[in-house]
């Protein structure tokens, strides 16, 4: 599997060198993609269409989000994968990590806003959503700083995340109903 694991990695971070706006592209990518996702999420809170089935949707990807991270800290104090880079397999476009590598927080954090949208029925900011989030995720193996399945794995976590909190953050409650009227 690691054989696979870094033909892959190595396969994707070769395209890093070919273009320096691509390159640019991918850093800017890569550094402000969670939040430029999370800034597009926020303003969507005093949306007029469905304002609080849109709000609930809104809360329960705030929690994915939060769960998903939380998660990736445990899964990080069990395993210690060292970067790509650090064992050769990448070429480095930014300055180095010091955290252990699995999983990818990027892929946890944006596949969690997505797979909350998506699973919540708004396909067409979900979709939007998704194809960022897989961006930032190629972003991350492109830059140097992942493996492929780091970011494999954080999209999982981010996924996985986001069905708990479907499952159990339930509409029309009295919580739900106390966030969606805050503002």
């Amino acid at each position: 599997m690691y054989g696979l694991d870094d033909s892959v990695t190595q396969w994707i971070n070769s395209l890093s060198g070919q273009s320096a706006l691509v390159d640019s592209i991918m850093i800017v990518v890569s550094a402000y993609g969670v939040q430029l996702m999370v800034l597009a999420v926020a303003p969507q809170w005093w949306s007029k269409s469905d304002r609080t089935y849109t709000r609930h949707t809104l809360v329960a990807s705030g929690l994915s989000f939060l769960i998903g991270l939380g998660v990736n800290q445990i899964i990080l104090l069990l395993v210690h994968r060292i970067r790509p880079y650090d064992a050769g397999i990448t070429h480095l476009l930014i300055e180095h990590s010091a955290d252990p590598s699995f999983p990818s927080d990027h892929a946890t954090a944006t596949f969690a806003i997505a797979a909350t949208f998506l699973l919540h029925g708004l396909t067409k900011r979900g979709m939007l959503f998704l194809a960022a989030a897989a961006l930032v995720t190629y972003s991350r193996v492109h830059i140097g700083t992942h493996y492929a399945t780091d970011v494999l794995g954080g999209a999982i976590t981010g996924i996985l995340a986001a069905v708990i909190v479907r499952s159990s953050y339930v509409r029309d409650t009295r919580v739900d109903k106390f966030v969606t009227k805050i503002l």
